[in-house]
């Protein structure tokens, strides 16, 4: 029947066939029967869409390429769906529905309020949620018939000529219909949703204010177009599809199938968010006010002190509460990072602000002042914040990489912000103790052994000033501070540096006798003591403390012995030992310092200046050839028993530098 039926449309078109009875009562029959058979067909083809039922939707599909009227009865049929979800998001955004009491209440008449009463402001937000949920759903369900049309137009093919249906919809340059169907959607949801925020400062309001909830609903969309379409392909495949003539086509096509696939143009997840993108920027900007005010808060004008534990704990919470909201998607959870980086920023350089950076805050003779007090407090309250927000991020579940690396980034700077604090007491304390060090050599160093063995006292002097120094600084100054790990990275870095520098004038001592050199031992064992309260371990202090240790017994072995030391050049630079293998020379072969007529801080002050291993022994090698001209000009026979071993241990320390 239905192929007679297309076939009198061709027969009688251009034909005026009236007047003649026998055939206009024949043509009116093949009108009505044509109209009854395209009813039939789109009854079914709702059915097949509505129930996704492939054999009613080929079935309904093959009578309109009969009647050759598929095109226009697919774009009629895609109209129609765009059509009703305009409907729908129009019913949505209704402000006159939205803020009525009920909606079996009467629609706005004249003077009708269109604004929420305050009290009825839960209410109309409420409202607008569900009708929310209902539109996505609407979309979901419309979207998934859509996709289950286009599925049965590209595999059905028609049993005469084979032609594949789809082809007949997009011949022409015509897109498929679920790119024009999603097009026309996505477009309207932006256009709708900007004209209904742009007449009601409350819809405006609640899409900014509760951006996250409307991204949230559009993600599980997006979800759920994803789930629809491997759901409408394992209906597809467990129908029975000989009947339609079906051509499966390419297997791949199927496994490759999502709701629409990414075109180098074209992303129709993006075109989907774009929709709601102005929101976003608002939203954004209020998450960085929310973020922003109780810093500024807690930091007035003219204040002096950081904040307090209670109200650090606020800002805290609500660096948590915009991470939490946010969590509801990557690219969102991003951006806000970004708002937490800043607002750490801006807790750094509202705090720096209130640093002492005068003379008393980096004094060390007295008890803390009040600006030493006041940067403790700083620091501790920084410290506070870093230990907080990292607890913070680390408590988040699937946190994006990029953004916990952006609120990281920031934390690094609080840390620096920490040292920089803290570095006028610590270069104090540093100098402290380098000006104590060197009081070693106004101490004499150069007496024999005691008849008892063993010298007069534990200690030298300076060595009990130094060891009281450090306790009273970690006492009075470095024990305020919560930080520890923090405290002892620095005050370690110093006593590495308190034992270089001791090792340093150590070996500069001249003369040094016997007795001498035993006072200087138990020096030594005095400094690891000394130096103690600084360090978690004393061991912790690596290279420093193995060359503190190893040192020790060289005061006690013979030049030859010193030379063939194993900790040479490894643990002990070789510009040390020869350093400390002058003290055996006579007078004449002068020390570097003292050919050079310095004295032992300025000497000091060179060695800091000069770190390059070359050019101290360089200096060395000076003073030798210095010694050698002197025993030439005076006619000397012979050279002291300690120069040609130092001669060596200058060769090999040259040529382990090569």
């Amino acid at each position: 029947m239905l192929y007679p039926l297309s076939q009198t449309d061709y027969l009688s078109q251009g034909i005026d066939l009236s007047g003649i009875e026998v055939i206009e009562n024949d043509l009116l029959f093949i009108a009505r029967a044509r109209l009854e058979v395209e009813n039939q067909a789109k009854r079914l083809l709702e059915q097949g869409v509505e129930t996704q039922n492939p054999t009613q939707v080929g079935t309904a599909l093959q009578v309109f390429h009969n009647l050759g009227t598929l095109k226009n009865t697919i774009t009629s049929v895609v109209d129609g769906y765009c059509a009703s979800i305009e409907e729908s998001i129009n019913t949505a955004l209704d402000i006159k529905v939205l803020t009525q009491p009920s909606q079996s209440a009467v629609r706005g008449g004249p003077g009708r309020s269109t604004m929420p009463t305050p009290g009825n402001t839960a209410a109309f937000r409420a409202s607008l949620w569900t009708n929310m949920e209902k539109l996505v759903d609407h979309i979901c369900t419309v979207c998934g018939q859509v996709q289950h049309l286009q599925k049965i137009l590209a595999k059905k093919r028609d049993p005469v000529s084979h032609i594949c249906f789809i082809d007949e919809i997009v011949k022409d340059g015509q897109s498929e219909i679920l790119y024009t169907f999603w097009n026309s959607i996505t477009q309207a949801l932006y256009s709708q949703f900007q004209v209904a925020t742009n007449s009601s400062m409350f819809l405006k309001q609640a899409f900014e204010g509760e951006y996250p909830k409307l991204l949230r609903l559009y993600n599980d969309l997006w979800k759920r177009l994803q789930q629809y379409s491997q759901n409408i392909q394992g209906k597809f495949n467990a129908s029975g599809t000989t009947d339609l003539y079906v051509d499966l086509q390419h297997m791949e096509d199927d496994t490759q199938d999502i709701f629409i696939p990414k075109k180098p143009d074209y992303d129709p997840e993006k075109a989907l968010k774009d929709s709601i993108q102005p929101y976003e920027a608002a939203y954004l900007s209020k998450s960085l006010s929310r973020l922003f005010d109780p810093i500024n808060l807690v930091f007035p004008p003219g204040g002096r002190n950081p904040p307090s534990s209670d109200e650090l704990e606020g800002i805290i919470k609500t660096i948590a509460s915009e991470l939490n909201v946010a969590a509801v998607d990557a690219n969102l959870t991003l951006a806000v990072s970004k708002n937490v980086a800043k607002t750490i920023q801006l807790y750094g350089v509202k705090s720096e602000q209130l640093l002492s950076t005068q003379g008393d805050a980096s004094q060390v003779i007295g008890p803390l002042t009040e600006g030493q007090r006041r940067n403790v407090a700083v620091v501790n309250s920084l410290f506070r914040l870093h230990q907080s927000v990292t607890k913070v991020v680390s408590s988040q579940c699937s946190f994006p990489p990029a953004a916990e690396q952006t609120i990281i980034s920031a934390l690094k700077t609080i840390h620096v912000l920490m040292g920089n604090a803290v570095q006028p007491l610590l270069t104090s304390v540093g100098d402290a103790i380098e000006a104590i060090i060197i009081t070693m050599h106004q101490e004499d160093f150069s007496g024999s052994l005691p008849s008892s063995g063993r010298p007069d006292v534990p200690c030298s002097l300076y060595m009990k000033e130094l060891q009281g120094f450090i306790a009273r600084v970690m006492s009075d100054y470095f024990k305020h501070f919560e930080c520890l790990d923090f405290v002892f990275d620095n005050t370690e870095a110093i006593a590495q540096r308190a034992i270089e520098l001791f090792i340093r004038n150590a070996s500069l001592i001249r003369p040094l006798g016997e007795g001498g050199k035993m006072r200087l031992a138990a020096d030594f064992a005095q400094m690891e003591m000394a130096v103690g309260p600084f360090c978690r371990r004393v061991s912790d202090l690596g290279k420093s403390y193995r060359m503190l240790r190893s040192f020790r017994p060289l005061l006690f072995q013979t030049s030859e012995h010193v030379a063939s030391s194993p900790a040479l050049g490894d643990t002990i630079p070789f510009s040390i030992i020869i350093q400390f293998l002058f003290t055996r020379a006579p007078a004449e072969l002068k020390s570097p310092f003292q050919r050079a007529e310095w004295s032992h801080a300025r000497f000091s002050q060179w060695l800091d200046d000069h770190p390059s291993e070359k050019d101290r022994l360089l200096l060395i090698r000076g003073a030798l050839e210095a010694y050698v001209q002197s025993v030439r000009s005076r006619e000397g026979k012979e050279f002291a028993p300690v120069y040609p071993i130092m001669v060596q241990l200058l060769q090999k320390a040259m040529s382990a530098l090569q």
